[in-house]
Parts: structure tokens; sequence; C-alpha cells
């Protein structure tokens, strides 16, 4: 028999919506047309491509795997001429749920492979809804022997070793990689690792686009033989990509492709922002977004990253100032305004918070005025804005940043009030750095101006929640470079006490932020969800308990605590923040 010398790889990066069984196969269909018109011999989708990914517990409902099962039975049977089909679905057989890949072709199912390696670990949670499968073979295409790890089997080098040895001459590993920083260069190290010890091309195929507080940023590749890079597909949104083939003497070799740039740094921070809420609004039918602008940076990166996601004519920013709003505030809020183009109405909420206190004026007779008139304010600004949201229907947008949300600086059914937070899982000095960014920049498919959309002011000024005279968020808490610092050693990387004041620390300041961290686990569990940015984000890879009595104990050998070396107050701008 003839060995065929030229294949047609189309390499399909979609944006599937889960639960939308028939309107994946609907993109499905559409893919493969495109790619049937340029001849390609194949086609691959990422993993659980059908049901969306990660469809979580929702796999567990039988009409979901009857309806799944069935629908790709019916898409073989109704495919017309063109390339087979390799796409991700659940698979249920014999009682058990699986992880699946399957071959389409021909009018049929052509193979089913299965899902070895279950990932069990910060965001994923597969190995109680799926059973493992058996160590695979290769699937054949056009007369070509086709490798299919999928997604956590290359993480590991026993299914890739296992295929090889069946005589696999092309891996082709369907993902639903969700992004974290640095997670491209992890991948790319994986995928050079399996294709030096198996000598094979690898096919790196990845989802995009947000599904809850995930964000998939796609940039699948394709590796040759030698570790060189044939192709690189860009970051951040949908593309179909022809590759083409060849067989040579040492093996297949992908001789075409194109090379995207791929953004990093705060570069691909500020895309996962934008990406992630733009789905989330749209997957979920919000017809626009409306927040608080308060004339601070946070709420101000949020603005300029719904403007990039929507458009400016969904974006509804509302001022809700009260006697302790400075004058600068009110003009740096109308100049960020103005600037990405956005609708800006200021409400008052003098009559509101006065009417609070004047009801509440009996029972606090006698007790000197704390937080409590503070959060009074913030709750006033928060029912304003739900009441725009809920006549509106707009979806509120909260803004607050990792690092209050971290100790606690932020008040409940008040500023935290929102359905989405694009900035949840960057530190404050992450802010900071997105401005900077998007003030010389504009991100791909970006709806919003160029030029410099956050003004300066916002970004050189101290912040401050402005609840009461004077007041900075350094009245309560360290410098934003240390608190960042002593957080990611905390959060990020699990440091003990004792090397986080190695670092140059206090070990008072240590403790103190250590106590927050833990007394805030309450606030955290009733925020909205927001994009996952980094490894250890709050929620999906870091859950602690509520009821926690732990500290840890800084040693024998650390220096002395001197309570005059902790910041101003211990009690920050929170509900209950100071209560053990």
């Amino acid at each position: 028999m003839t060995k065929t010398t030229s294949l047609r790889i189309a390499l399909a990066q979609l944006d599937p919506i889960v639960g939308d069984i028939a309107g994946n196969v609907a993109k499905l269909e559409a893919a493969r047309a495109a790619a049937a018109a340029k001849g390609a011999d194949l086609i691959v989708f990422s993993e659980l491509f059908i049901t969306g990914y990660p469809p979580e517990d929702l796999v567990l409902k039988p009409a979901f795997q009857e309806a799944a099962r069935a629908a790709v039975e019916a898409l073989a049977r109704n495919l017309g001429p063109g390339p087979a089909v390799l796409t991700g679905t659940i698979w249920p057989d014999e009682g058990k749920l699986y992880n699946a890949v399957v071959l389409l072709d021909q009018g049929r199912v052509d193979a089913v492979r299965l899902k070895v390696d279950l990932p069990n670990y910060g965001v994923f949670d597969e190995k109680r809804v799926f059973a493992r499968g058996p160590l695979p073979s290769p699937v054949s295409v056009s007369g070509v022997r086709i490798g299919v790890p999928i997604c956590e089997d290359i993480w590991t080098d026993e299914v890739t070793e296992c295929l090889a040895e069946c005589g696999a001459e092309i891996l082709v590993s369907p993902n639903g990689s969700p992004f974290d920083w640095p997670k491209p260069d992890r991948r790319m190290n994986v995928a050079v690792a399996r294709v030096t010890e198996t000598r094979l091309p690898l096919v790196y195929l990845n989802q995009v686009g947000g599904q809850d507080e995930l964000v998939f940023d796609g940039a699948s590749f394709v590796l040759n033989s030698d570790c060189s890079l044939a192709v690189q597909m860009p970051a951040w949104r949908e593309a179909i990509t022809i590759t083409d083939w060849t067989r040579e003497a040492s093996g297949w070799r992908c001789t075409t492709g194109e090379t995207a740039a791929i953004p990093d740094g705060p570069a691909a921070a500020y895309h996962a922002c934008v990406l992630g809420l733009r789905d989330y609004v749209a997957k979920n039918g919000f017809p626009s977004v409306v927040l608080g602008l308060s004339g601070g940076i946070d709420s101000a990166l949020v603005a300029a990253i719904a403007t990039d996601a929507l458009g400016a004519e969904r974006v509804h920013c509302i001022m809700l100032p009260y006697r302790y709003t400075s004058q600068a505030s009110l003009d740096d809020a109308a100049r960020c305004a103005r600037a990405l183009g956005v609708r800006l109405d200021t409400v008052p909420i003098a009559e509101a918070v006065e009417g609070f206190g004047h009801a509440l004026a009996p029972l606090f007779a006698g007790k000197a005025a704390d937080t409590t008139e503070e959060n009074i304010q913030s709750r006033a600004r928060g029912v304003i804005l739900m009441a725009i949201s809920n006549k509106m229907g707009s979806m509120v947008l909260t803004t607050g940043n990792k690092s209050e949300m971290s100790v606690g600086y932020a008040t409940l059914y008040g500023d935290m009030n929102g359905g989405f937070n694009p900035i949840k899982d960057l530190y404050k000095m992450e802010v900071y750095a997105l401005a900077g960014w998007r003030n010389t920049n504009v991100p791909t498919d970006g709806k919003g101006p160029s030029g410099v959309v956050i003004p300066e002011h916002i970004i050189t000024k101290a912040p401050t929640a402005e609840l009461r005279e004077n007041q900075t968020d350094q009245d309560s808490l360290p410098p934003y470079p240390m608190l960042d610092d002593i957080l990611s050693c905390l959060v990020e990387h699990e440091m003990p006490l004792a090397a986080i004041v190695a670092r140059g620390h206090d070990p008072a300041i240590v403790k103190k932020v250590e106590r927050l961290l833990y007394l805030a686990e309450y606030k955290r569990r009733q925020a909205a969800p927001g994009v996952k940015i980094s490894q250890r984000s709050f929620g999906r890879d870091r859950r602690y308990p509520i009821t926690n009595r732990f500290r840890e104990d800084l040693g024998a050998g650390a220096p002395a605590i001197e309570k005059s070396s902790a910041p101003k107050s211990a009690k920050p701008r929170a509900d209950g923040g100071d209560v053990s």
C-alpha cells in the first residue's frame, strides 16, 4: 500500500459555551465547512468542545449525558463530504462517564479515545465526575497514525510514550487549558519535553474564551520533531488555522503555518480581563454593565476594561458623591468617562446616608461614630447601583482588587455588590501596571479608544476610599508595594512567616496581614465571581475554612514584635473584620 505523503490539518481554536450542545455543534459544522473549502483532511477541536469546558457537575445529569452522546452520533451520521473531525466530548459507557475525544469520519463514530490523567488540583476536579480511561492506541486518519493525548495526558510521559510505542506518527493534543501567568511558558516546556522524549511532532490545540471565572487564551501551537516552532496561533481570539504536513525520511513535518506574537506580562493580564468580562456578559445575556466610577484607580481600570470588552455604548458609569468626596475625585471621574466615551451620571448619596442615620439614631445613641457610618456610605452606593441594575437591566460590575479582598478592606453589600469583577485577581500594584499599559496600548479586538484613557492624576494620587476626612488607604494598611509582597508570599507561595520577615518585612505587619487574610475569608465567600489571572485565585484555587483558629508562630528565632510598629488601625474598613 502506498503511504500517504501529505496531510492538511485544520486547527479550530474556538469559544464553546458550556451546556449549549446544539450551538457548539453548529459552530463545529461551520468551522468544518470552512476547512473543507481549503482542502483539509482533518479538523481538530478542543477538549470537551461538544459540551463546553469545564462542564463541572452538569455532566452528572443523565439527560445531559444522553443529549451529548446523541448529538455526537447524529453529527457523525450527517457529515457530508469534507475533513474527518476530531473533537472532545463526554462519553457515557457501561455506567461510567469519560472525558473523551471522538474521531468522526465516513458517517460514523470511527474511534473513541478516553482521557487517562484526570487533574484534581487547583481549578480542576475531574476525578469526581470522570472515570480514568485506559492507555490509548493511535487513531487512523487518511492512513496516518495519530496519537491523541487529551490535555493533562501530556503533562507526564506515560500516555505519550505509550502512543509512540504503539506507532503514532503525529501527536495531536486537544486542550481546555485555562490561562494564568506564566502558564504559556509552562505549556511550551511540557510540550518540548514530550516531543524530545517521543521524537514526534506535536499539535497543541487549546480553546479560547471565558467560562465563569476561568479564561482560556487559545495560543495553540505546533512543534516539529526537532522542537522547532512550526505554528503559533494567536491568543485571546478565535481562529481556524490550516497546517500542511509532509512525510520526510525522519517522519512527519509541519511545513506551513502562521506564527503570531503572544502578549505577555500586563498585556496578557489585560487581555484576560477583557475576554473574561466580554464572555461573561455575552454568554449570560446581559445587555450592558453599570459601575460606580469614584475617581480612583480601580474603578477607572474596570471602566476601561468594560469599554474595551463591550463598547462605550454598553457601559454606564455612576458617580456617587458624599460630603467626603473631593472635587479632585469628581474631576478625575469626569475626565476618565470623557476619555473612554462612556455615559457618566451623578447620583448624590447624602439623603440616603442621612436617612439611615436618622433611622438608627435611637439605637446608636451614646456611641461614637466609627466604621459603621463609613460602611453605611458604601452600602448606600451599593443599593443605588443595584436599583439602576434592576431598572435598566444592566449588570453591576464590582471593582475591588485582590489586595483589598485579601485583608477585608471592602464592605459587604456595599462596594462588594455586583455580578462580576474583572480585576478580582489583580493585586493593587498590578492594577497600576495594567492602567499604565492600557494608556499606551489598545488590546486585540478592543472596542475602546486609543490614547490615555485613565488620567495621570488617577494613577499618581494616593488611593483613598473617601469615607472620612483626609482618609487614605495607608491609614489602615501598609503601603501597597509592601502589602502586595507579603500577600504574594502568603497566598501564592504559602511561605512561612519567618521567611517573609527575612525578606525585610516588619514582623508585626506580617502577623497583622496574616490575621486579616484569615479573618476576611467569610467576605471572599460572598464576593462576585471574577477573572482568574494568578495561579492561586481566591475560591477556585485557594479554599480556606471560614472558621479557623490557626495562626502561625513566627518561631523563637524571629525578632520580637513591638506593638508600636503596627499600622495605626488594627481594624480596616471592614464589617466585623477584627473579631478574634
